[in-house]
C-alpha cells in the first residue's frame, strides 16, 4: 500500500478554502490566547496546545457528517471546535466557569458534547481507543450509517489497547476510522526511541486493516483521505487506520520547553505551516 498521500485530485470551491482558513485561524488564535492566559495564571491545571496541527481538524470537518462521532485525547481544543463546540464555551471551560462546555468541571482535557457527538477529551493515554470502537459498535448495532473517528497520538500507539481494539474492530467490521496524530514525540520521547516500527500506519497491516500514512500539514490531502476513509466505513467494509504526520509547534504541555528538538527540524515544519 502506498506509504504517503500527497496528490490532490479534487478541486475545491473558494467557500471551502475560506471555511478551512477561518477554522484553522480561529483555532490558532484560541490556542495562542490560552497560552497567554496560562502564563498570566488565569488558567490552571494542564494545558496541551495543538498549534501546528490545525489542518487535521479543518479537513475532518468538511469531510465528515454532523452525526459522525469524534473521540480524542487531551490535546483536543481544535477537534472540539471543529466539531461545533463554540470558542466561548471552550475558553470558559479553561477558566473553570459554569458557562464552560462541561460547566467548568472538565478543564482543558475533558470537553464533551452529546449534541455534537463529541465524546472527549480523555486524559488516559490510549484510553479512548477502545471507547471509539464501542461507539462504532453502537452505531452499527442501531443500523445507521454513522462513522466514528477515533484520534490518538503516537505515544498511544505503544499501548496494548490499540492492538486489542484493532483485532475486534476488524473481526466485527466496525465503522471506525482510527487516526494517529503523529507529531513525532510522545512528551519528549521521539518515535524512533519507542519502537523499531517508526512508520506507525504499518501497525494496522498486521490485522489486514487498510492503513495509510498521509501529510498532516496539507488540509486538501486530509479532506480527501478522511472522505475516502468515511466512505469505506459507510459501505460496510470495516475500519481504516490513518497515520497523519503533523507537528506541534509548542511543547507537549506548558512545562515543556521542547529542547529535545533541533532548530532545523522546527524550521522545516514551520515552513509548512497550514495556516
Amino acid at each position: 500500500m502506498a506509504k504517503r498521500k500527497t496528490t490532490k485530485s479534487k478541486t475545491f470551491s473558494k467557500e471551502t478554502y475560506l471555511e478551512w482558513y477561518e477554522l484553522m485561524l480561529r483555532i490558532r488564535k484560541f490556542e495562542e490566547r490560552a497560552n497567554l492566559m496560562y502564563f498570566q495564571k488565569k488558567i490552571r491545571g494542564f494545558l496541551h496546545l495543538c498549534i501546528g496541527q490545525e489542518a487535521i481538524y479543518a479537513g475532518m470537518k468538511t469531510a465528515t457528517r454532523p452525526n459522525d462521532a469524534w473521540i480524542t485525547a487531551y490535546r483536543q481544543h481544535g477537534a472540539a471546535m471543529a466539531k461545533g463546540i463554540t470558542s466561548n464555551s471552550a475558553m470558559a471551560e479553561l477558566f473553570g466557569k459554569f458557562t464552560g462546555n462541561v460547566k467548568g468541571k472538565g478543564g482543558s482535557m475533558h470537553f464533551f458534547s452529546k449534541e455534537h457527538r463529541f465524546y472527549g477529551g480523555h486524559g488516559i493515554v490510549g484510553g479512548q481507543i477502545g471507547l471509539g470502537a464501542g461507539i462504532a459498535f453502537s452505531d452499527k448495532y442501531k443500523g445507521n450509517d454513522n462513522v466514528t473517528f477515533c484520534l490518538f497520538g503516537d505515544g498511544a500507539c505503544r499501548q496494548g489497547i490499540l492492538h486489542e481494539t484493532f483485532n475486534m474492530a476488524m473481526t466485527w467490521k466496525l465503522p471506525v476510522v482510527f487516526i494517529c496524530e503523529n507529531n513525532f514525540y510522545a512528551m519528549g520521547t521521539s518515535v524512533e526511541r519507542t519502537s523499531n516500527v517508526t512508520d506507525i500506519y504499518k501497525l494496522g497491516l498486521g490485522y489486514d486493516m487498510p492503513s495509510k500514512q498521509i501529510d498532516g500539514m496539507d488540509v486538501e490531502v486530509i479532506h480527501n483521505e478522511i472522505a475516502a476513509a468515511a466512505e469505506h466505513c459507510r459501505s460496510g467494509k470495516g475500519p481504516m487506520f490513518l497515520e497523519i504526520r503533523t507537528y506541534r509547534y509548542k511543547g507537549h504541555s506548558m512545562s515543556d520547553p521542547a529542547k529535545y528538538r533541533t532548530k532545523e527540524e522546527e524550521k522545516e515544519y514551520k515552513d509548512k505551516d497550514p495556516v
